[in-house]
């Protein structure tokens, strides 16, 4: 299993349009191959921005590079820098190799 996770620095002032962005969108993640799961997070509020974050379970690394460059990805950030910007700074990517995954 593999993880990818996007962080996102967002103004407190942009909340509402950055969630709106994300929770109104089409979820295209359901139709590609070796997509497992998709969380979208909250974390703490900071002086002068909340974390957001984007978690994502593929089977495997190479099934998450195949998303990156499918027609769906494409389509699903087509107008992600269009409009009011609402992060400070770029969205912070991270991937992990699942070592250990423990279940009900």
């Amino acid at each position: 299993m593999y993880i990818a996770m996007n962080r996102f620095r967002v103004t407190p002032e942009c909340e509402e349009a950055f969630q709106r962005r994300w929770l109104d969108r089409d979820v295209l993640l359901k139709t590609v191959p070796g997509f497992v799961s998709f969380q979208f997070l909250k974390g703490p509020r900071r002086d002068d921005y909340v974390l957001y974050a984007s978690h994502t379970v593929w089977e495997s690394c190479d099934a998450f590079i195949a998303w990156t460059q499918s027609e769906q990805f494409r389509q699903a950030h087509a107008t992600a820098g269009e409009g009011k910007k609402l992060t400070i700074g770029p969205p912070v990517f991270e991937g992990f190799e699942v070592l250990q995954n423990v279940t009900l």
